[in-house]
């Protein structure tokens, strides 16, 4: 049996916030024989919408990861658009690590020349920008477009489906007008939302979170990983040392 650890990037998630991530499996079909665990980061960002932001996923999701290959799993998947810690933890992990972000924008390309990033929020628009700007694919994207409606972390999607999906498919027809062959759901949050959106637009709609756990199946079946000549392992890990400010982090975020 092979094991895919999957970091949850929300602080100290509850049961119902790990359930509905976790309910993103219902919609891939995976080996039975694959496990797939949840683990909510000790602490982080509130939002994700700031560099401020983005450094403080980056260290929750690093922590919260970091050990993956000593506990037995086979590959590591970051549940977030953000790719935080991914860069990070391929430097210190010899199993596969995958991000959605930079594999929805791969994957978009492998079905057309060009995709836009449908999104909640505009807020979150930086994050695309940032990534896509590091992975080069800036010219590839049509654009970026948001509904104005702030995400829930916690429940998601679930009970408001009769107002966002229409926003959502207002959206993503115009980023069909923008040229878009293909559109990228711009967070894992959105999962609920996909085979809707699936069966009323003219293009494919990639749906991050399923596909970071088909990449992971494969990349364990195909004995892949990433390159040591692109991601090199430090001379002096500090594992422990991010360990001990997140375990901080986490009391100080509970004491207040």
């Amino acid at each position: 049996m092979s094991r895919v650890l999957v970091v949850v990037p929300i602080p100290q998630l509850d049961e119902v916030g790990v359930a509905n991530r976790a309910a993103q499996r219902e919609s891939v079909r995976l080996d039975p024989e694959l496990d797939v665990d949840y683990r909510p980061i000790k602490a982080g960002p509130a939002w994700g919408d700031s560099y401020h932001d983005w450094l403080l996923g980056d260290l929750g999701c690093f922590e919260a990861a970091a050990t993956a290959q000593d506990e037995g799993y086979d590959a590591v998947v970051i549940d977030t658009m953000t790719d935080s810690g991914l860069d990070a933890l391929r430097s210190v992990l010899d199993i596969p690590v995958i991000g959605p972000a930079r594999a929805s924008y791969l994957t978009a390309l492998l079905l057309g020349h060009r995709f836009s990033v449908l999104t909640q929020w505009e807020p979150w628009h930086g994050i695309y920008e940032k990534s896509l700007q590091a992975y080069g694919l800036a010219d590839r994207c049509a654009s970026i477009r948001s509904i104005g409606m702030p995400p829930d972390l916690r429940n998601l999607l679930g009970g408001k489906e009769e107002v966002v999906f229409p926003r959502l498919l207002a959206e993503a027809e115009r980023c069909v007008e923008d040229g878009a062959h293909v559109i990228c759901l711009g967070s894992t949050t959105m999962h609920q939302a996909a085979a809707w959106l699936a069966e009323r637009l003219p293009v494919p709609v990639v749906n991050p979170g399923p596909l970071t756990y088909k990449l992971a199946e494969a990349m364990i079946a195909l004995r892949l990983t990433h390159s040591r000549a692109a991601y090199r392992t430090p001379l002096v890990p500090k594992r422990e040392l991010v360990r001990a400010m997140l375990d901080a982090g986490a009391a100080f975020e509970a004491a207040t």
